[in-house]
């Protein structure tokens, strides 16, 4: 069995200290290919640095989250436009509008955002997209550059069905992380979750955050990591009434389609 874990914050600091033994986890569970994803312009620096130090077995994202989006100038549009351009980078994201946090104005985040979904339109990149609390705005948003791009992920995708169904219209794909797993929060995902075309659902960690609460026995350290997909796949697989190698299969063919992996 294979899976690509499609989002995973594999530069964030708690890995330091473990990477290489994260990447030999992961493989033995069978996740052989990750997403690093860049969701600042140094986020999206080290997303290709390390995708340059493990060819084949990490690629990148490189994109300024809405939380980061007061940081946005002329030298990041810049750089990020040079980023997408590397053939490492596999999408321009992590970006899109988040209004349950608002880090960031959300003229601002609204403004930043556009940016990025022009500079996937002119590099002909796919988008990895977040949205919380923000579904009008973002859905009117992607709306006008949609068919200029050739694929987009509303990745983490937490929403309700109505939602869901929004996206799917506009030909996107849906990233399900261990929030379905989570009985407070994410029951609702594992009624429709079965609604998502095979060809449109990928699977993905959200690493280190969004530790599956179902994982049994819980780490201690409550990190989590990409050995935790596979995890991910079974709870999924079950909710849509499939073998786990079908819903596996899937959705790491239709990963690798979408990455161009």
């Amino acid at each position: 069995m294979q899976l690509v874990d499609i989002g995973a914050n594999l530069t964030h600091e708690s890995f330091r200290h473990d990477f290489a033994d994260v990447l030999a986890r992961a493989a033995a569970q069978g996740v052989a290919r990750m997403m690093v994803t860049g969701a600042s312009r140094e986020g999206s620096e080290q997303a290709l640095a390390l995708s340059r130090e493990h060819p084949g077995v990490l690629w990148a994202t490189a994109g300024v989250h809405p939380h980061h989006a007061i940081d946005y100038d002329e030298a990041i549009d810049a750089r990020l436009r040079e980023l997408a351009r590397q053939p490492e980078v596999r999408a321009v994201g992590e970006t899109g509008l988040d209004y349950h946090r608002n880090y960031s104005p959300r003229d601002v985040q609204l403004r930043v955002f556009e940016r990025q979904l022009a500079i996937a339109a002119e590099q002909g990149k796919p988008l990895f997209l977040h949205q919380r609390d923000a579904h009008a705005d973002f859905l009117a948003l992607l709306r006008r550059y949609r068919a200029r791009v050739p694929a987009a992920v509303v990745h983490c995708f937490t929403d309700t069905r109505e939602a869901l169904r929004d996206y799917l219209a506009l030909d996107c794909h849906i990233g399900i992380t261990g929030w379905i797993c989570d009985e407070r929060r994410g029951t609702h995902l594992r009624e429709f979750v079965r609604e998502i075309p095979a060809d449109r659902l990928m699977l993905e960690t959200d690493a280190p955050y969004l530790l599956p609460r179902t994982v049994r026995p819980q780490p201690s350290h409550r990190r989590n990591e990409p050995m935790y997909l596979r995890h991910i796949c079974e709870e999924v697989a079950r909710d849509r009434g499939e073998p786990l190698e079908v819903t596996a299969a899937n959705s790491t063919a239709t990963a690798a389609a979408f990455f161009g992996l």
